[in-house]
């Protein structure tokens, strides 16, 4: 495999209309996942997680795996949010 990159899928119920979400906020991480690299364009995911959602609507966090190799491959943070699909793809 080669370059994976961490993509957050953002909680489409919370705008910033919404009471949840401050003016100027961001929306919360619902889920975090594992995307390989486009080909040929490492800072930029592929067209699905390794789970097979599309990543057109998720967040880049720009974090790659290569650079944290002692680390879990999410952000320690959402350790909560990780979906366990694509954990279960990493842990292989």
């Amino acid at each position: 495999m080669g370059e994976v990159l961490v993509v957050y899928e953002l909680d489409k119920a919370a705008t910033r209309a919404s009471r949840r979400v401050p003016r100027g906020g961001e929306r919360p991480v619902r889920r975090v996942h594992a995307a390989p690299a486009a080909p040929g364009t490492p800072a930029v995911t592929g067209p699905r997680t390794l789970c097979g959602k599309d990543t057109f609507a998720m967040e880049t966090t720009g974090r790659k795996l290569s650079e944290h190799p002692e680390s879990p491959w999410y952000p320690e943070e959402y350790a909560s949010a990780v979906c366990p699909d694509c954990d279960a793809v990493m842990e292989t």
